[in-house]
């Protein structure tokens, strides 16, 4: 090879010069006209908002895997990339720069405001997008999408009037949960429920006309100002006696009536349950039933009204007026003032620590306030049994098998309906219309004519509503698309298990409903990645690790690496800063390989390694029949989702095989070939392996595979991206080679460990005996170049009876008894203890191993071959451990 080789590799020489190449070439882009078997993929899309984080890096690196292996593979690969424009996270982002300024939204109005919105995406937007890229993403960035851009708009409010035109959304007073702090309603799912130490307040209500009382348990006494009833349970005999009486509300003197309800758990507090139907969600319930009022004592910012409003079935009714020292209060202020009033009252009984669930809102963490609000809403049920029965059925499988199935399912039969709407400017503005009739129409367009103005809804949608669109509405959908027609269904999504609800079975329910056919094949839940303690990487923490960081430390190929290296199917992954050390580590031992190899390289060898086989000695053939082997295990590993065990299989084979043992091993041919063909036959197959190993770590570390691909490739190739995957020849697969370089390896490290033990100088070589029928024997002297060149070996003869043990080191590898005859180097004493320690080792594991086989469940269980190996290793073991000690004894 004429080119000079740099000593140390350079990834900041390599990452930016392939990445550039392959977007010129055009590898990424998908063609809905070639004909080839589609493979599909949409990202999961980060908010608009987002930095690359870790999570976003392991993520992305297991799609950009997929993709490239199939690529190879011959698909037509579409990886559709984009971002969501994150209503709440982005109005949020740009209301902070306001404050800066001290401004609000409100001060610029709801256009000036969004059109300052979209500015601030246009100018931050795109910065996940090229860290992306940097991690070297094989997105078809043709196609990047936004969740607003027309298009996808043009989708969204198709999907919301064919709904509503079913009679499937529909505007209702509901109970909503109600995030003070972004003042909008979140779906059920963006609250997050925190166990915290509260209270429990014991308040007296008096009963209307008399002194006597009963006592209500509440963890929230600022709503007895919008109680409406209280309730007792119908199978609480003690309290039969009072439903129908009536008791006086504190502050408010409101007089309610006590009912019986099965919601109420007489075990609970004193049995006795206060009714606040507009701001509890079973007490919301209760009121329905009931036919209690709805009274609001709150506003949207969590503070106390002036004047409570009474609603009666879903109509405004009345207004009711609040104690002028709570008008205004915040809620957990007006908490305080309350129970300081009903102390001096002597309406407050007791306080009492009590332990609860609190919903907190998943974007602004504060306490979520149930709240009666009139709001949009999906019917869901109808949809969840058909999105259930595609998962049951096979349609869609999940990966890893057997671990979500059972969320999946219990959050699909628990389906309540959801609130879609959302008291925000940024977003998909709501398609509805209303006139001064107070009429609804639903229309894509202003419907408004000279005659009559129609005026729009000011909310807009929950975020996940065009989120759930995403796999069709990318390709084109409402519209009859090439690309729709092509790629949709999907073939495989890679999120996170926590957004299973959220987004995963909503895609389900959408594609299902708009497409017929499930939006995708395949949903792989990829696992958390936690810092070295097992906690959840965080801003609060202060244990964030930026990819970037890592990337200009270690290189993209080092991140992705160590991120699969560290995973295993489906489970959370723990890193720290210097775990990136290992990915480094690997690319300098490829390189170093390559190094090595391009020294003693004047030019590529004939890729058509059969001219060579002639000439193939026993490392030839079981490098080969590994090599076989390993594209078949990472092949199959990549095919069932075990991403990781893909990864170790190739690094096992590339370093250890490979690396450690064959490109040892041929030294010999390379320095002191005997004949030219033999240095030629060794230079092939290495550069054969070497080149296909680049293939089959490319889909995980494609900068440095590309490098080096470059470097070895012959003829009209282009681009390690579109070669073609490594196929399996099973007349390569050679068990006896196998077998036989085992014994080999398993020797010669043996010897390498006793004369480390033994503290023999490695310029000393010393001879080797060995006890052996004569087929094993001839296999050891055949070989007899490795074990001088790897275990510093003068000579290999045959044990002969008298022979003198006494002297010698003695190891034993499959049941073979090998003596390194060391009057002049051996300590006898430590030699003694090594055996000893050898025997208390072989019968550590003899133990073992009996006790699985006594193991009824294991036995029966296992499959036959599993317990076959069992067996013969325990037989294996026994052999070794009488030879062990019979050399032990040699010293006594």
């Amino acid at each position: 090879m004429q080119k000079e080789i740099a000593k140390i590799y350079d990834p900041k020489q390599v990452e930016n010069k392939w990445y550039d190449f392959w977007l010129e070439q055009n590898y990424f882009h998908a063609d809905a006209q070639s004909g080839k078997k589609p493979y599909t993929i949409v990202i999961p899309p980060p908010n608009v908002t987002a930095r690359l984080h870790m999570g976003h890096a392991f993520n992305n690196t297991i799609q950009d895997i997929l993709i490239r292996f199939h690529k190879k593979r011959g698909f037509e690969t579409l990886w559709l990339p984009g971002t969501d424009h994150a209503g709440i996270a982005t109005q949020a982002v740009v209301e902070r720069e306001l404050a800066k300024e001290k401004k609000t939204r409100h001060d610029l109005g709801r256009e000036k405001f969004v059109e300052k919105v979209w500015e601030w995406k246009q100018e931050h937007g795109s910065t996940i997008i090229h860290q992306l890229k940097m991690m070297g993403c094989s997105c078809d960035w043709e196609r990047e999408r936004f969740t607003l851009d027309e298009g996808l708009s043009e989708a969204v409010r198709e999907v919301f009037i064919r709904l509503y035109e079913k009679g499937m959304v529909y505007k209702g007073l509901r109970i909503v949960n109600w995030d003070p702090a972004s003042g909008t309603a979140l779906a059920d799912d963006e609250v997050e429920h925190h166990d915290v130490q509260g209270k429990l307040y014991h308040i007296r209500y008096r009963f209307a006309g008399s002194d006597d009382y009963l006592v209500v348990a509440t963890t929230r006494p600022e709503t007895l100002l919008g109680d409406t009833g209280v309730a007792v349970a119908p199978d609480d005999e003690s309290k039969q006696h009072l439903i129908g009486k009536k008791v006086i509300i504190p502050f408010v003197n409101r007089v309610v009536e006590i009912f019986a309800d099965a919601h109420v758990d007489k075990e609970f507090g004193t049995g006795f349950v206060k009714a606040t139907p507009a701001h509890d969600p079973n007490d919301f319930e209760m009121g329905q039933r009931h036919d209690l009022d709805n009274v609001i004592i709150l506003d949207k910012n969590g503070c106390i009204l002036p004047v409570c409003q009474v609603y009666r079935e879903e109509e405004f009714h009345d207004e009711l007026p609040i104690p002028e020292f709570l008008s205004g209060q915040d809620r957990f202020e007006a908490r305080k003032l309350i129970v300081k009033a009903l102390k001096e009252m002597g309406q407050l009984e007791k306080i009492e620590t009590h332990n609860h669930a609190v919903g907190h809102s998943y974007r602004s963490k504060v306490p979520v306030e149930p709240y009666l609000s009139e709001q949009w809403f999906v019917k869901m049920k109808p949809f969840a049994e058909a999105a259930l029965t595609a998962v049951k059925d096979g349609r869609i499988a999940f990966h890893p098998e057997g671990r979500f199935e059972k969320t999946y399912e219990h959050w699909m039969t628990n389906i309540r309906d959801w609130c879609i709407s959302r008291q925000l400017w940024w977003g998909h503005r709501i398609p509805a219309w209303y006139n001064e009739a107070g009429e609804i129409k639903v229309s894509a367009s202003d419907p408004s004519t000279p005659q009559e103005k129609w005026t729009q809804d000011p909310d807009v949608l929950d975020t996940w509503f065009s989120s759930q669109l995403w796999p069709f509405s990318t390709l084109g959908w409402p519209k009859k698309t090439d690309e729709l027609d092509y790629f949709y269904p999907t073939t495989t999504l890679v999120t996170g298990p926590d957004i299973i609800f959220f987004w995963v079975a909503r895609m389900v329910m959408a594609g299902l409903e708009f497409q017929g056919e499930v939006p995708f094949k395949h949903v792989f839940f990829n696992g958390i990645v936690r810092d070295d303690h097992g906690r959840k990487m965080s801003k609060s923490l202060g244990n964030g690790i930026d990819p970037l960081d890592m990337i200009e430390k270690y290189s993209a190929d080092a991140v992705r690496f160590t991120l699969i290296m560290l995973s295993s199917e489906g489970q959370d992954i723990n890193v720290n800063d210097k775990s990136f050390e290992i990915g480094r580590n690997f690319s300098n031992k490829i390189w170093n390989a390559f190094r090595f190899l391009s020294m003693n390289l004047e030019e590529n060898p004939d890729a058509d390694i059969d001219k060579y086989s002639a000439h193939f000695t026993l490392e030839d053939r079981w490098i080969l029949s590994r090599y076989h082997q390993t594209i078949s295990d990472v092949t199959e590993n990549i095919e069932k989702f075990r991403i990781n065990d893909a990864l170790q299989a190739i690094y096992h084979f590339f370093w250890h095989n490979y690396c450690d043992w064959y490109l040892e091993m041929i030294k010999q041919r390379l320095y002191k070939p005997q004949r030219e063909a033999e240095k030629q036959t060794a230079l092939a197959l290495a550069v054969h392996i070497m080149k296909g190993s680049m293939e089959l770590l490319h889909p995980f570390i494609p900068f440095i595979s590309e490098e080096i691909w470059q470097e070895l490739k012959s003829g009209d190739e282009q681009s390690i991206v579109i070669s073609d995957w490594p196929q399996l020849d099973a007349a390569f697969l050679d068990k006896q080679a196998e077998e036989s370089m085992e014994l080999i390896m398993e020797a010669i490290g043996g010897i390498r460990n006793l004369r480390v033990e033994m503290d023999v100088p490695p310029s000393k070589k010393a001879g080797l005996v060995v006890r052996a029928e004569d087929k094993i024997f001839a296999l050891i002297k055949n070989n007899e170049t490795h074990f001088s060149a790897l275990a510093r070996v003068d000579g290999i003869s045959r044990f002969k009876e008298g022979f003198d043990k006494s002297d010698a080191g003695t190891i034993v590898v499959q049941n073979i008894e090998f003596f390194i005859p060391m009057a002049d180097l051996i300590d006898k004493e430590k030699e003694k203890q090594r055996l000893l320690k050898e025997a208390q080792r072989l019968e550590g594991l003899e133990k073992a191993v009996t006790g699985k086989l006594n193991n009824k469940n294991f036995v029966e269980k296992a499959p036959d071959k599993v317990v076959q190996a069992e067996k013969d290793k325990l037989r294996n073991i026994r052999e070794n451990l009488i030879k062990v000690r019979g050399n032990y004894e040699k010293f006594n």
